[in-house]
């Protein structure tokens, strides 16, 4: 079979799949919506509109107000800017206005992150430059668990005399921002460490290789990789980083090194026309999020336990889909904030640089789901623990160490340990298939027919893996398993493994288009 046929006919297996999981969530939606949490009255066709999930419904709700704080924001940046301001100038501004949007978020317990954050720097002033440096990780452990335990410290635990600060605590939980907060002022005290070594980094080399930095630009990992002076370590430009409003709540997560070398000349590599077209995008992104929430209410029936009493193809159909939804819902988030720190001249990571539908193994997974947290664990955790040489048993550390971040809960170290479990066979199988050299054709035919069911496995336990973590937790996989190993469950089994297999095989054919479009340039 010649690849254009196969190709062809992938295609035709894909377009009928998405048109039967349509017909068939339409359906669903239409037969169960009674039964359903979190349905609201909608604005298209008069239907109703999902909003069961927290996150979205606070984002969704809080749009228009957020855009006016950006736009008044940005506003103010670009006119500052304007008069000449750099680092210092722009990073006292910036700081200004972040904090009358963090009092407006968090009312008093803005006294909390300032304390905190305060403390943070000068422990990096004491240590940062000492073999003593590992214990700004354990001050930064000690406050992730704590302010989860303690629920963000009520004033009444400081005395009767605090107790009325608690009328005034804002809008949002300050406890829940403030890991993004963590991870800044872990990036702060090993960038200001690691200012006084030599950098390995070859910047001429890279210049060299990167299209960007060859045209005259500078992109993100040479902004990341070339160490400041000390002048840029100023407490006043570290509490700018660390609150700076249009990445504050949900990130990306940009390095203190990136950030505060933009303080003085504002990114190039976006020019404004890319990030209008940008914006453009995410409206569509929007319409579309609008459209699933509207007419198939995925995340209503997994809030609601609806689905545990469905058919096992439902079963698989709402699973599927609600992944769907958190990948868009987190594409959504990402993109608006970083849409607005693109504007004001800071470049971050982008998260969700590839659809979750084009990922068949856990690396290219991981490293495209939330990019800029991968981006910081690679830097900040993988190469300090080891890098490729303890790779093994670097997954565990730094899986362990996500979960706790997002919430002390056991369904998020249940997630964690089963993504290490399906991680290690990967890894192996990885390093002995780049120790072999397959020449014949035959060879390379088996090659990729394996790899894509390869593919399909890590698909299947990637669906696992994230229904268990973020929806149905450590206690619902004995229900989940029941389900598809029984009679009425095998068929379906079978039917999504045939077509993850010819999703990896679809996904290999859009790689080595890429690729050629890339050595044909």
């Amino acid at each position: 079979m010649t690849s254009s046929v196969e190709l062809t006919l992938l295609i035709v297996y894909a377009l009928s799949f998405y048109l039967f999981i349509i017909h068939r969530s339409l359906q669903i939606a239409r037969d169960h919506y009674a039964k359903l949490y979190g349905l609201r009255s909608g604005w298209i066709f008069h239907r109703f509109n999902d909003v069961s999930d927290a996150q979205w419904r606070n984002f969704r709700g809080n749009l228009m107000i957020l855009t006016l704080v950006f736009g008044i924001f940005t506003l103010v940046a670009t006119s500052c800017r304007k008069y000449g301001l750099k680092a210092k100038g722009m990073s006292v501004v910036w700081l200004m206005v972040s904090l009358v949007y963090l009092t407006y978020l968090h009312g008093a317990c803005v006294l909390y992150i300032l304390s905190i954050a305060s403390a943070n720097f000068l422990l990096v002033k004491i240590c940062g430059r000492t073999k003593f440096v590992f214990l700004l990780w354990i001050f930064n452990l000690t406050f992730l668990i704590c302010n989860r335990v303690y629920e963000g410290y009520p004033f009444s635990l400081f005395g009767q005399n605090w107790a009325y600060l608690d009328n005034y605590r804002g809008t949002f939980r300050w406890h829940i921002c403030f890991n993004f907060v963590i991870l800044r002022m872990i990036s702060f005290g090993y960038d200001y460490h690691w200012a006084n070594y030599s950098n390995r980094f070859d910047k001429e080399k890279h210049i060299q290789r990167c299209s960007n930095c060859s045209s005259g630009r500078t992109c993100y990992q040479l902004l990341q990789e070339r160490s400041l002076e000390n002048g840029k370590f100023s407490f006043t430009i570290y509490l700018c980083y660390l609150i700076y409003a249009p990445l504050y709540i949900a990130g990306p997560i940009v390095s203190f090194n990136a950030f505060a070398s933009q303080l003085d000349t504002p990114q190039k590599t976006h020019s404004l026309k890319k990030v209008v077209w940008y914006g453009l995008r995410w409206v569509f992104s929007l319409m579309l999020m609008e459209s699933m929430t509207h007419f198939f209410y995925y995340n209503a029936f997994a809030i609601s336990g609806t689905w545990k009493y469905l058919s096992p193809l439902d079963i698989f159909i709402i699973g599927y889909g609600v992944l769907n939804f958190m990948w868009l819902k987190f594409f959504l988030l990402w993109r608006y904030f970083r849409f607005w720190s693109l504007i004001n001249g800071i470049e971050a990571p982008e998260n969700m640089p590839r659809c979750i539908n084009n990922c068949y193994n856990l690396e290219s997974f991981w490293r495209n789901w939330h990019a800029s947290f991968n981006k910081w664990l690679v830097r900040y955790m993988y190469i300090p623990l080891g890098g490729t040489q303890m790779k093994l048993l670097n997954v565990w550390v730094i899986f362990t160490f996500v979960a706790v971040w997002h919430d002390l809960e056991w369904k998020l170290l249940s997630w964690a340990w089963l993504t290490c479990i399906f991680f290690i066979p990967e890894m192996i199988v990885k390093s002995t298939t780049n120790t072999l050299k397959v020449e014949s054709s035959v060879g390379k035919f088996l090659y990729r027919e394996l790899s894509a069911v390869a593919g399909a496995v890590t698909i299947t336990c990637l669906m696992v893996a994230n229904l268990v973590g973020f929806v149905i937790g450590s206690s619902g996989i004995n229900w989940l398993l029941s389900k598809f190993l029984q009679k009425e469950g095998l068929p379906t089994l079978g039917g999504m493994f045939i077509t993850f297999y010819v999703g990896t095989k679809l996904m290999f054919h859009i790689s080595d288009a890429k690729k050629k479009h890339i050595h044909s340039r």
